[in-house]
C-alpha cells in the first residue's frame, strides 16, 4: 500500500566544538559578535524529514514514495535512495539551487547553534500531488510553507488521508493556516511544544483541536506520547532504549510507526506501541538514517516491550 511521503531531503552537517560556547562569548558584547570555533570533528548525515521517514517506513516493511526537492549536489542523496530501495520518481532536482541543508555546531554542554539553508526545499510547492497514482494514504512533514499549504489541499481534495506533522515549520504559519490545515488533515501530530504553540496560535483548546482530525498525537520525548482519538487520551509508554546516543531523527522515526499503524488498520494502542518501538531504536544511534534493523528485529523488540504482544 504506497504512503506518499510529502517533505523535506537535506544534509545535516554536524561539527563538535571541544569546549563550551558560554567561554567564548562575553554577555556584555554580543552586540558586536564575531565569534569563531574550531571543530575537530565534523560529520555529515542524510536527513530531511522525508528521507527518515521513508527510511524507517521501509525498514518496518512499508512502501513510501518520497515527494520532495533537491539541488544540483543531490547525486550521493539520490545514490542511497537507489541503495536503500526508495522510489525516487516524485524527488524533483531544481537546478541552479543547493539540496536542503543545516549546520550544526554543539558544544560540550550539548548546547546547539544551527544555520539552516532551504535551498530547494522552497520550491517544494512545483510538485504535484495529482501526479502520484495508487498513494491511500500520506503525511506532510516540515517542508516549503507553499509546498506544505498547497500538498494539503491537494491531498484533502483527492479525498487521500494524511497527517499533519508541521514540525520545526509550525512557526512559519499563522493561527488561520493552522486551523485550515486541521480542518483538511485525516490526522495530526506534533511534540508537546509544538501542540502548545498550535494552541496558542489558533486559540483553540487541544480538545477542540482534537475533535477536528481523527487522531491528533502529542510526543513527550521520554515521557511517551498521548493519542487522542475517539473522545478519549490514550497514554502510550516510552520504550527503554539500547542507549541514548543522539535524538535527531527521533520524531521521524515515531512518524513511519504511525504511518504502518494506520495503513495496517491497526488500533491506537497498538499503532502508538509501535511508533515508540521505532523512536527508541533510533535513539541509540547516530544520524536520522544510521540504525540497520531488520523488520524481526523491530517485531522482536515489540515483543519484548509489551510483554510478548504480537503485531
Amino acid at each position: 500500500m504506497p504512503i506518499l511521503i510529502c517533505g523535506s531531503i537535506a544534509f545535516d552537517n554536524i561539527m563538535v566544538f571541544h569546549d563550551r560556547f558560554k567561554n567564548h562569548i562575553l554577555p556584555e558584547q554580543i552586540h558586536i559578535l564575531n565569534v569563531a570555533f574550531l571543530v575537530p570533528e565534523m560529520r555529515r548525515e542524510f536527513g530531511g524529514c522525508a528521507g527518515n521517514i521513508a527510511y524507517n517506513l521501509k525498514l518496518l516493511g512499508g512502501d513510501p514514495l518520497i515527494m520532495a526537492t533537491v539541488g544540483d549536489d543531490a547525486d550521493p542523496y539520490l545514490q542511497r535512495l537507489d541503495d536503500h530501495g526508495l522510489a525516487r520518481t516524485h524527488v524533483r532536482r531544481i537546478d541552479g539551487s543547493y539540496t536542503a541543508q543545516a549546520f550544526i555546531t554543539t558544544d560540550l554542554d550539548d548546547n546547539q547553534i544551527t544555520a539552516f539553508h532551504p535551498g530547494a526545499m522552497s520550491y517544494s510547492h512545483l510538485n504535484r500531488v495529482a501526479d502520484v497514482h495508487g498513494a491511500t494514504l500520506a503525511i506532510v512533514a516540515p517542508d516549503g510553507r507553499d509546498g506544505m499549504l498547497q500538498h494539503a489541499r491537494d491531498l484533502a481534495a483527492a479525498g487521500i488521508p494524511f497527517v499533519f506533522d508541521p514540525g520545526q515549520g509550525l512557526p512559519m504559519f499563522s493561527g488561520d493556516d493552522l486551523t485550515e490545515f486541521m480542518r483538511l488533515a485525516t490526522y495530526a501530530c506534533f511534540n508537546d511544544y509544538e501542540a502548545k504553540l498550535l494552541c496558542d496560535r489558533t486559540g483553540a483548546s487541544l480538545e477542540e483541536l482534537a475533535a477536528a482530525v481523527e487522531a491528533l498525537i502529542v510526543t513527550r520525548g521520554g515521557a511517551g506520547s498521548h493519542i487522542h482519538a475517539g473522545g478519549r487520551c490514550i497514554e502510550i509508554p516510552c520504550v527503554a532504549a539500547a542507549a541514548v546516543v543522539d535524538p535527531t531523527g527521533c520524531g521521524d522515526a515515531y512518524r513511519s510507526g504511525l504511518l504502518y499503524g494506520i495503513a495496517a488498520g491497526w488500533d491506537w494502542e497498538k499503532t502508538g506501541r509501535l511508533a515508540a518501538v521505532m523512536g527508541a531504536i533510533k535513539i541509540a544511534h547516530r544520524g536520522g538514517q544510521n540504525h540497520r534493523q531488520q523488520r524481526s528485529d523491530i517485531a522482536a523488540l515489540f515483543a519484548s516491550a509489551f510483554a510478548n504482544a504480537p503485531w
